[in-house]
């Protein structure tokens, strides 16, 4: 990711249209701004989500409220609570999320 020709600007992710994705089980809502090729998005799990795809996309996630529990295609598991981060190159390792009380993110992909 390279954050280039990105003027100095403000963002108010509730004015920011919302967006449903439905997962296996349960939604996601995405509020997204484009910055050049750089997505960021405010993502809301539901309570019980998870994720319907094994996602090769690369993230640097921000856990802002709620618990969001990752899995690795290896098998490893990750707990975020708030305050928590991970980071994840594209194509370098398969994962996919769930929550049982749901989830609040910032995500920068």
């Amino acid at each position: 990711m390279k954050l280039d020709a990105i003027p100095f600007g403000t963002t108010d992710w509730y004015a920011v249209e919302r967006t449903a994705h439905r997962g296996e089980v349960g939604m996601a809502y995405w509020r997204t701004r484009h910055f050049g090729d750089v997505r960021v998005r405010m993502v809301e799990y539901t309570p019980g989500y998870v994720s319907d795809h094994w996602c090769r996309k690369g993230h640097v996630l921000l856990c802002l409220d709620g618990e969001l529990e990752t899995e690795l295609e290896d098998g490893r598991k990750f707990l975020l609570k708030p305050g928590m981060s991970y980071q994840v190159a594209d194509a370098a390792e398969a994962h996919r999320s769930r929550t049982a009380i749901g989830a609040r993110l910032f995500v920068v992909d």
